[in-house]
């Protein structure tokens, strides 16, 4: 179950962060959402995608940062969401967070979550592609920024999606888990 608070109690948020259970909550245009926390399955998932996309991603000079702040510098901690993974460049980052533009969000889906709600967020941020996953079945939602909207993309007829920003070929597979295949490895997930 999620929970929006309008105007929280400045106490409220103080006793959260103090209890260290605010890593997760968002805050929309100045309201407090506080998601459910997430479960072992969504939790390995995240682990093994961070293992495997971490050599992608500094390959090409970036990174892969799990549940970052990912704010409005304009905005700060008035207007922010937190992702499961954010691959960025390093130099669109502070200590406070992602300040810059994303290259890659992925959501690793929950029942009744808000991922869907972020995207007019994530365009803003220039998100260039987001992943969505459903963590049981493994099956993914891949959409790219086109302009000011994200458009999904359909798998072919094998079933792959591709992501051009790994070059990167995702498809689910008996288990079920996730394949991820790149010129010169694989792995599933």
């Amino acid at each position: 179950m999620r929970v929006v608070l309008v105007d929280p109690p400045p106490e409220f948020l103080q006793e959260r962060e103090r209890l260290g259970i605010d890593r997760r909550d968002e805050v929309w245009d100045g309201v407090l959402h506080v998601p459910p926390q997430p479960t072992m399955t969504h939790q390995r998932l995240a682990a093994r995608l961070i293992e495997t996309l971490g050599p992608l991603a500094r390959a090409r000079q970036l990174e892969v940062v799990p549940e970052p702040n990912l704010l409005d510098p304009t905005r700060g901690f008035k207007q922010f969401r937190v992702p499961d993974l954010v691959v960025v460049a390093p130099a669109a980052t502070s200590e406070r967070g992602v300040e810059g533009a994303a290259e890659l969000v992925v959501e690793l889906l929950s029942p009744n979550d808000e991922s869907r709600d972020k995207f007019s967020f994530y365009a803003s941020r220039g998100v260039k592609e987001i992943w969505l996953i459903e963590p049981t079945t493994r099956i993914v939602e891949l959409y790219l920024l086109r302009g000011a909207t994200y458009f999904t993309t359909l798998p072919d007829r094998d079933g792959i999606l591709r992501s051009g920003l790994f070059d990167l070929e995702l498809r689910v597979v008996e288990g079920p888990k996730l394949r991820l295949a790149w010129q010169g490895g694989s792995v599933e997930v």
